[in-house]
């Protein structure tokens, strides 16, 4: 992955709501069936709402039940990076965009094939590219 596009804090401030804020920077969750995307069937590219950049692709979306968008790939190998998170006395990984660092969600091996991979991630998080 090349350098990363680094906001301030400040800069995040102005540009996020106060909910992205809390999602992207505090590694915050939004409800679940709360958020914008979580049952979205529009076809497009969901980017970070940080810094734009291409995290997954609505082909790769499916309904987990779980009341988040889910995504068994990301749009390419070096869209997303992961680690490990031990908050709330659980073992999870944290999902991450490989550009800005952002808190996207998490990622759990409990998806459908071809991967077996659940990409749970916050609307707010995403900013939905329609296609045209």
């Amino acid at each position: 992955m090349s350098e990363r596009r680094v906001l301030s804090k400040e800069a995040l401030r102005k540009l996020l709501d106060d909910e992205q804020y809390a999602v992207c920077c505090e590694q915050g969750t939004e409800a679940p069936f709360s958020g914008k995307y979580w049952d979205t069937k529009t076809p497009g590219t969901y980017r970070c709402v940080c810094c734009g950049a291409p995290l997954f692709h609505s082909s790769a979306k499916f309904d987990s039940g779980t009341g988040w968008p889910s995504y068994f790939q990301s749009i390419s190998d070096s869209a997303v990076e992961t680690s490990q998170d031990r908050s709330h006395g659980m073992l999870r990984v944290e999902v991450h965009c490989a550009a800005c660092g952002a808190h996207l969600g998490h990622v759990f091996p409990d998806g459908p094939e071809p991967t077996g991979l659940r990409y749970c991630i916050n609307s707010a998080a995403l900013k939905l590219e329609p296609e045209e």
